[in-house]
């Protein structure tokens, strides 16, 4: 098997699991509990949050462990619109392409009277740190803009959107889930007030990420119940899962930097066999991208039938198309950067990490363009467009 969806989850890394199995086959307590095992509990889930905020360059207590990136956006936002509420504020600034955990949060919140302003990504998918400065008014809450895209890999300017919210007095956060532990991030230097994390899209455990907020900055709670967190969100901490993420965590920044290169290398020669397709394009920056994106559209084929056959050539991959969530509509990412929506349709989303390989490289190369040919000589629409009924679009 050849697995090329590490944007969507990746495998645990060795030094993720041997945390874990230590941390529940011998810290297995309840870190609220005052006996000594509950104690000692409490002490690794504090060395869990110290690690992880070193690697982003926080302060332990400005850690909140959560159940992943979702609930880090829905808390951050939802902390956020509170806080400018009280200050008579109720215009949000974001962008046309975030994950759905941020653009719905902000649908909830323009049914509640807030204003949305979603800023146009532009063909490369990014968006510009003056972009951001003119549309920031006397009555924006805060600014939220994610550090990488998640389906086309573009890296956006946060050191200097950052710059320009903390010059103007206004709360920035970003969702860097596809960021950490495949960029350097550090809040305190790039002016970051609040970021999610998920430890699963670095090879740490699922069910487990993490919500920063600069120290301050008070958090509205979506899970009641204790004081946990330091009153920030109710539950029993899951110290293992935690220990899991900041292993994870700290074994990729780490090798960061080697790890980059190499995947970037694998990243360029797949992007270039796949450009000698015709009718294709590549979907997000050719050159700012995060290092194992790969994202392409393909003319005259669905995204979901080039999934399965690639599946049957036992090469897991993801598509632009939201068809395989049970939805019709294609990815609005893509629909952001202005592809049509016929286009949008027959996307192709390979997503390497340092466990790749070169001959993982060579079958992709090998089978997607023999698939691209087959779903095209069986498709009408093709054949109307090679014979020139129908003009092609790329």
């Amino acid at each position: 098997m050849i697995y090329a969806d590490n944007a969507a989850t990746t495998r645990m890394s060795a030094a993720a699991i041997d945390a874990m199995r230590s941390c529940m086959e011998e810290n297995w307590g309840n870190p609220s509990s005052l006996y000594r095992l509950g104690q000692s509990a409490s002490e690794t889930l504090q060395n869990a949050r110290e690690r992880i905020a070193a690697c982003i360059g926080a302060a332990s207590g400005e850690v909140v462990f959560t159940s992943g990136g979702s609930e880090a956006d829905n808390q951050a936002i939802l902390s956020a619109a509170r806080l400018g509420v009280q200050k008579g504020k109720k215009h949000i600034i974001s962008t046309a392409f975030e994950h759905h955990a941020i653009l719905h949060t902000l649908k909830r919140l323009e049914a509640e009277g807030f204003e949305v302003e979603l800023l146009p990504v532009g063909n490369s998918g990014t968006v510009s740190a003056s972009q951001v400065a003119e549309a920031i008014r006397q009555d924006t809450a805060f600014v939220t803009i994610m550090y990488a895209n998640n389906e086309i890999g573009s890296i956006l300017p946060i050191p200097q959107i950052g710059e320009i919210c903390r010059e103007r007095g206004v709360i920035f956060h970003t969702d860097a889930v596809q960021a950490a532990g495949h960029l350097p991030i550090d809040v305190k230097e790039q002016n970051i007030d609040m970021l999610s994390l998920s430890a699963h899209k670095f090879h740490g455990p699922k069910g487990i990420g993490v919500l920063y907020a600069r120290q301050g900055i008070p958090l509205t709670n979506l899970i009641e119940g204790g004081a946990q967190e330091r009153g920030r969100r109710a539950g029993t901490e899951n110290v293992s899962a935690a220990m899991g993420m900041a292993a994870a965590l700290e074994e990729s920044c780490a090798h960061m930097a080697e790890n980059a290169a190499r995947v970037s290398a694998l990243r360029d020669r797949l992007i270039a066999g796949l450009s000698r397709i015709s009718h294709s394009a590549l979907n997000g920056d050719p050159v700012n991208r995060l290092p194992g994106n790969v994202n392409f559209c393909f003319e005259g084929i669905e995204g979901e039938s080039l999934l399965l056959l690639l599946d049957d050539h036992g090469i897991c991959a993801s598509s632009g198309s939201a068809c395989t969530s049970g939805s019709l509509d294609p990815s609005h990412v893509l629909l952001a950067i202005g592809r049509p929506h016929e286009i949008a349709h027959g996307s192709l989303r390979l997503s390497l990490c340092g466990e790749n390989t070169e001959a993982d490289v060579d079958a992709i190369l090998k089978a997607v363009p023999e698939i691209v040919d087959y779903l095209r000589n069986m498709s009408p629409l093709w054949k109307d467009k090679c014979s020139g009924k129908k003009e092609f679009i790329l």
